[in-house]
Parts: C-alpha cells; sequence; structure tokens
C-alpha cells in the first residue's frame, strides 16, 4: 500500500513540475513573438537619410524636409504660425485635407501649392499667384521645379465619399532618387497596388478610407522599403496604426510617425 501511495505521489510532483515548466516556457515564447512584432514599430526620431526630416503633424498632416526645402502635405491642426512651407501638396477638399485656417499658418509669400481642380479658386482667394499653383489630375505627371510627381488616383470602391469622378489624387514624388507615395483618402484600388515606391503614407482608420488589414495587404503586396501608417487620430486610432504595422511581412519597415 505504501508503495502505491509512493508512487502516486511522484506522478503528482512530476505532473507539477511539467506543468509549471510548460506554463513558464509558454509565457516566454509569448514574450518573445511580442518582442518581434513590435520590432517592426518605429517612433518618433528615426535616422535614416530616407526617413530623416519627416514628421505626422496629425492624423494625414506630413511635414517633409528635404533638399533644404520644406513640403506639407494636406495641412491640418497645426500648432504654431511658421509659415515655413516651400511646396504645400493638398489631396482633395475635405476639411481634414485642406483646412485654410492651418494652410495660412505655414504658407509663405512665395509657396508653390500643388492642388486637386476643384482647389483652385479656393487657393486663389489666400492671394496666391496663379503661376505658384499648378493643378492636377489624376494619372498624370508633373515636374515642379526639381520635383517629378505622378498623381495616383484616390477614391472609394464600395462608399461614396470620395468618388472617383471627383479626380482626387495621392502624390507619388521623386527627391533625390527616393519615391515617397502619399495615397490620400483611398480604398484599396488596381491603381494603387500598381505603384512603386520605396515609402508609403497609407491610410488605416477605415471608415472613410480602408482599414489597417486592408492597408497592410496591399502594402505587402507592393513591397515598398517604408509603410507609415496615417489617417488615424480624426478617425480611428493608435491601435489601427500598430495592428497595421504588426501585419506587415519582414522585409517591410513600419514607422510610426508622431
Amino acid at each position: 500500500m505504501k508503495k502505491v501511495f509512493l508512487i502516486l505521489a511522484i506522478i503528482i510532483i512530476i505532473l507539477v513540475v511539467f506543468f509549471l515548466v510548460n506554463n513558464s516556457f509558454n509565457k516566454e515564447r509569448k514574450k518573445t513573438n511580442n518582442k518581434v512584432k513590435e520590432k517592426q514599430v518605429v517612433t518618433t526620431k528615426f535616422k535614416e537619410i530616407i526617413m530623416d526630416g519627416i514628421t505626422i503633424n496629425y492624423h494625414a498632416s506630413i511635414r517633409m524636409q528635404k533638399k533644404g526645402k520644406i513640403i506639407y502635405f494636406d495641412p491640418f491642426k497645426i500648432q504654431n504660425q511658421v509659415n515655413d512651407a516651400d511646396y504645400i501638396f493638398i489631396t482633395h477638399s475635405h476639411y481634414d485635407h485642406y483646412s485654410q485656417n492651418d494652410i495660412k499658418k505655414v504658407m509663405k509669400d512665395d509657396t508653390k501649392f500643388i492642388i486637386t481642380n476643384d482647389l483652385e479658386n479656393k487657393v486663389l482667394s489666400l492671394g496666391v499667384p496663379k503661376d505658384n499653383i499648378t493643378v492636377v489630375y489624376p494619372s498624370k505627371t508633373y515636374v515642379v521645379d526639381d520635383i517629378r510627381i505622378d498623381t495616383i488616383p484616390s477614391y472609394n470602391t464600395n462608399k461614396s465619399y470620395h468618388k472617383k469622378s471627383y479626380n482626387w489624387v495621392g502624390y507619388n514624388i521623386l527627391i533625390d532618387n527616393v519615391k515617397y507615395y502619399v495615397v490620400g483618402d483611398s480604398d484599396l484600388t488596381d491603381e494603387l497596388k500598381n505603384v512603386k515606391c520605396d515609402v508609403i503614407f497609407i491610410p488605416v482608420g477605415g471608415t472613410y478610407t480602408m482599414t489597417d488589414k486592408q492597408a497592410a495587404q496591399v502594402v505587402n503586396e507592393m513591397k515598398p522599403k517604408y509603410a507609415v501608417p496615417i489617417h488615424y487620430g480624426e478617425i480611428g486610432s493608435d491601435i489601427n496604426a500598430r495592428n497595421f504595422v504588426n501585419s506587415l511581412n519582414e522585409n517591410i519597415i513600419g514607422v510610426i510617425l508622431k
């Protein structure tokens, strides 16, 4: 009888030890997996020549400093009166992309505007000379000074907020042999899939644009070097940005900029 109890006790001890070891291993593996995912998230100060000088003001508002020039895309919720813009690109006329109050905070007397055709009169009303305005249409190529600009149609495929007929665009600009593609407000479209770029700024907030899952799907197909989530904050949240970068393939670096 004693032998039976002894054997049972040994079996119980073995089972307890196995459970504790296995539980500890699973916790460590979970931590490791999380670390692998988080390795793709780069925030705030990212020093590599391609990404240096780029910040997200808020939502889909981007500021670039390249070749000694300051470039804004869809300036929105600008905190200070800086009046430093050499170029302002506007993707379309919605309030969170074309904001005259914010444009006035960044524009100078000689700022050059690259805009969609529905915004020309509004920009002229700011006192901008006509010679400093380039009106663009989708699927065209333009050159402003030494910046080459390819315009990509930006539209919804299954909702009516951004119709293809509006001729709104994203901008794929070439600076120092690097292509930066600012998608604008778009769903996952055939035109978008075919863009070749080194860095993509893509909406992830959903509702009015593609979701973070859809954005990751198309970026993984496109294979840029860097991918920056935008269009969250006003719509969507930081969770969408993190979901996006954590869904990217290993060879694509997800960058959450502030």
